[in-house]
């Protein structure tokens, strides 16, 4: 199993997961917060052809991971799987009704307390404190490895370390630094957003989480979803090296433009 990013951070997000069984390779995008010409170039950087994603897992309903999913999924009939709340959420139920290409790709409603499956992937959801109707990230298996993706939560839960617990990689958002966000530009009732227990994790909030989910196996660790004007890379790897005890270099970024390249797992 392998996986990448097309991107990271408030201007979007999407990730791509990879498995095989052997005969059939299965590639699924999780998220798509990109325009469809710009996720098109983006893929193309990682030597893929948008046709050949199987399906899109989305994490809920903020436009930096769903805003180019309906136009991606349309252009080339790629199926669809999110909650019950982020599809009432995100207006593709009323999109359908008054839509005659609503149609030309399909939505599959989802539990966010049970696995599913697409090809050689197994996928796990589950729900995470964030302000959207009904968040979920995932931890994605090949039944060999495990691959685990938490962003966009303002504070972890007993369930999501439970969850998260023995992946083999970790993309764990780091989305700001709690100083440079308390003396930032933000209006205060942005800051209390982004800090509080529904916005987003800081480093220190991640580096925690990392120290509890740290075991021999972990191979890959890459922070994301950085704020470009709250945090840094710099920080954000330091602090994640340091719940780890390891070199900061080790610690990947998932960065707004470029994303990450192909990690293997």
């Amino acid at each position: 199993m392998r996986f990448a990013s097309l991107g990271s951070g408030s201007e979007g997000n999407a990730l791509i997961v990879e498995a095989s069984d052997g005969s059939v390779v299965t590639r699924v995008m999780l998220d798509c917060g990109f325009g469809i010409r710009d996720a098109e170039r983006r893929l193309a950087r990682l030597g893929l052809e948008p046709g050949c994603i199987n399906a899109i897992i989305v994490t809920h309903e903020h436009g930096d991971h769903i805003g180019g999913v309906p136009r991606f999924a349309r252009k080339h009939g790629t199926p669809v799987w999110m909650t019950y709340g982020t599809y009432v959420a995100s207006g593709l139920g009323t999109v359908a009704k008054s839509d005659a290409q609503a149609d030309a790709f399909e939505i599959v409603l989802i539990d966010h307390h049970a696995p599913f499956s697409v090809g050689a992937l197994e996928i796990l959801p589950f729900p995470v404190p964030h302000d959207a109707r009904e968040p979920a990230q995932y931890v994605f298996s090949d039944g060999d490895r495990r691959l685990g993706v938490l962003t966009d939560l303002g504070s972890t839960t007993a369930h999501v370390v439970s969850m998260l617990a023995r992946c083999d990689g970790l993309v764990l958002e780091c989305n700001h630094d709690a100083r440079m966000l308390a003396a930032g530009p933000y209006p205060t009732s942005l800051k209390s957003r982004v800090g509080g227990a529904y916005g987003h994790l800081d480093n220190q909030q991640a580096a925690q989480l990392l120290a509890n989910l740290q075991h021999p196996g972990l191979r890959h660790v890459v922070a994301a979803h950085l704020s470009s004007q709250n945090n840094t890379r710099e920080l954000a790897q330091a602090a994640l090296a340091g719940a780890l005890g390891c070199e900061t270099e080790w610690i990947g970024i998932a960065d707004q433009q470029e994303g990450f390249d192909w990690r293997t797992l």
